[in-house]
């Protein structure tokens, strides 16, 4: 490990020892979870490219800098959400909650309970309010000994998302978190979030991941998903982060029996961005279907990682990742997928298929069967190329010129990930931004959905298709 990330280890490290004092306030079950964490992150560290899961990442690269942390970041939890975000969605109704810095911003409460029983807001007042239900949950999919970026969130992440669905409970209204990072200087942050959908309960939820004034900063996401019984998870991913941004996303998905995982997400633009998404099929008859699209140029980095592991009979997985790379841009693709032993009756497939428009851009795609029975149905597939010239050749006899055949056959090309999305109004709303991005119209900021302003406020200028 080069100094860099060595120093940089060590002023985590002493930053968890001066904010020890602001724990007291929380359950003992964190406060312990808080010092295994730390010692478990001064054991094995920061992942290196040893570790054959990392070999498409450099993240020395990406940690080799001066951070800003810990109270260098704090805002005023009581600060009104409109002093900073300015919400407006025109004949649609939704529950919103912003991440500033690493921080929930609210306009009344931090913690909101609707009149069915959800639970909804920052992650830190729900561990006060109700304690028992974080706890049930809170840490439970072997995420701090994941990698040590996981434990290194666990005992240093300074807010996020809580939302708890009850049983039968089904949300008629999504639920969208912005997270926005602006600020001056080089941020290092830690965001926590933990979504509870009981038995036969369902939710749409939606994040967006954004930057605004970004510099140089590195944010470390951990999420917790647990899908009960015959519940329903709909989950919708849009990434627009500054090209000097990079994040590393990772998401934990627990299923049980006929529980159903519906993901989607979208990567409009990237600094370095690292999506790892495990998924445990733990019941039967349990179902995931993750499709992801990812549209990148200049020498923006992508790096998608998904885990499915069938522990039950009757389980099915789909997995359908395409991406559009320009310029000097680089992906990789690693769709891991586990049948354990007993899982008979197992179904699962796995597409990755990517276009290069120069021969500058790269692609490490690895699709990785592990099964250990014979009553299966498993098949994978990786394909990288350029446009075809075929295609483009038949288009242009019919009268297409070639800049609109290329558009095309991109545009169609997408179109398969983004007729998964099943909210009709987000749909439209991706189509459009999609066709746009593809067209080479949009920059970062304008392609969002985020618009800011010379008064430092940022409004949310969000068309009624979007939700």
């Amino acid at each position: 490990m080069n100094e860099n990330l060595l120093t940089l280890k060590e002023q985590l490290l002493r930053l968890y020892d001066r904010q020890n004092g602001s724990f007291a306030d929380v359950p003992d079950f964190l406060s312990d979870q808080r010092k295994f964490s730390l010692e478990h992150f001064r054991t094995i560290g920061f992942p290196t490219k040893a570790n054959e899961y990392w070999k498409g990442t450099d993240l020395e690269k990406l940690l080799g800098t001066n951070y800003e942390f810990g109270n260098d970041l704090k805002i005023d939890h009581g600060l009104d959400v409109n002093h900073v975000f300015k919400c407006e969605i025109h004949n649609f109704e939704s529950l919103f909650f912003a991440n500033y810095n690493g921080y929930n911003l609210y306009d009344t409460v931090q913690l909101k309970r609707l009149e069915s029983g959800v639970i909804a807001g920052s992650i830190n007042q729900a561990m006060k309010e109700y304690p028992e239900i974080v706890k049930r949950f809170f840490d439970q999919s072997s995420a701090v000994s994941y990698n040590g970026l996981t434990a290194l969130n666990v005992a240093l992440a300074t807010d996020g998302l809580f939302i708890y669905v009850p049983e039968n409970v089904h949300c008629e209204t999504p639920m969208q978190l912005v997270n926005l990072i602006r600020h001056p200087r080089s941020a290092f942050l830690q965001t926590r979030n933990l979504i509870i959908l009981e038995k036969n309960s369902s939710l749409t939820f939606l994040q967006c991941d954004d930057s605004l004034e970004d510099r140089n900063s590195f944010k470390n996401s951990v999420s917790e998903f647990f899908i009960a019984e015959g519940a329903r998870l709909d989950h919708y991913k849009l990434q627009n982060k500054d090209i000097t941004s990079a994040m590393v996303n990772t998401s934990f998905f627990n299923i049980e029996t006929k529980g159903i995982l519906h993901s989607n997400i979208i990567t409009f633009n990237a600094g370095a961005i690292r999506n790892e998404f495990i998924v445990n099929l733990n019941g039967r008859e349990a179902s995931a279907d993750l499709s992801g699209l990812y549209l990148i140029d200049k020498t923006q980095h992508v790096d998608n990682q998904l885990f499915v592991k069938h522990n039950a009979p009757e389980c099915t997985s789909r997995q359908t990742f395409k991406g559009i790379l320009d310029d000097e841009a680089g992906a990789v693709f690693t769709g891991h997928i586990y049948v354990a032993e007993g899982a008979v009756k197992t179904q699962a497939y796995q597409s990755n298929k990517n276009i290069l428009l120069t021969d500058t851009a790269s692609v490490m795609s690895k699709p990785f069967l592990e099964i250990y029975n014979d009553d299966v149905k498993c098949s994978h597939g990786s394909t990288t190329g350029q446009i075809d010239r075929d295609a483009m050749f038949y288009l242009q006899q019919r009268g297409i010129c070639e800049k609109n055949a290329r558009m095309l056959m991109m545009y169609a090309f997408a179109d398969e990930v983004v007729r998964k999305i099943e909210v009709e109004r987000l749909q439209h709303r991706t189509e459009d931004m999609i066709h746009r991005r593809l067209k080479g119209e949009l920059s970062s900021c304008d392609q969002c959905i985020l618009h800011c302003n010379p008064d430092h406020i940022t409004p949310f200028q969000i068309d009624e298709r979007l939700l």
